[in-house]
């Protein structure tokens, strides 16, 4: 096993464990949220948050199989070459964009109910919150959590797998 294809796994579970971090921590601001208001007029109210995922380049993928391929076809069969560390720090540069990659975005969505006696009441007696659903974001809130502990899991059988191979 190459060093480079060993700090590979690694790195593309550290890339789903940021993406299962900011849904949670956006999932926990949008349910603590959901019941603030703000002044009618005032842009300090809260926006609720989304996290929009984006799928690995697919270009940078097939150039990383490629190099891996091409690394496999030029070693000797009784001998497996070992990079020097610059190699694997290059390597490991084009093996970082192949998880998952998030941002978070805020929402212009909003909902009204009527309370004349809320402080935060326009002229019509509507305050405005944030239009936050708390079944999703507790559905939301739980996926996360469970791809979080998934991809953790992930990283302790391959470290098992490292043990193992350095036991042989």
């Amino acid at each position: 096993m190459l060093p480079e294809r060993m700090f590979s796994t690694f790195q593309t579970a550290s890339q789903g464990l940021a993406v299962q971090r900011d849904k949670i921590a956006v999932a926990s601001r949008n349910i603590a949220n959901a019941q603030t208001s703000s002044p009618a007029g005032s842009n300090d109210v809260y926006r609720p948050q989304a996290v929009q995922t984006s799928q690995p380049d697919s270009v940078n993928f097939q150039r990383v199989l490629e190099q891996s391929m091409s690394s496999l076809k030029t070693t000797s069969p009784k001998h497996i070459s070992t990079p020097g560390l610059s190699t694997i720090m290059g390597s490991n540069s084009n093996m970082s964009n192949l998880g998952p990659v998030s941002q978070i975005t805020e929402q212009e969505s909003f909902r009204y109910e009527f309370d004349p006696n809320h402080p935060d009441a326009d002229d019509n007696g509507m305050v405005r919150y944030p239009d936050v659903d708390l079944i999703r974001e507790m559905t939301s809130l739980v996926s996360a959590n469970r791809l979080y502990e998934a991809n953790l899991s992930s990283i302790e059988a391959e470290k098992e797998l490292i043990k193992r191979a350095l036991e042989i």
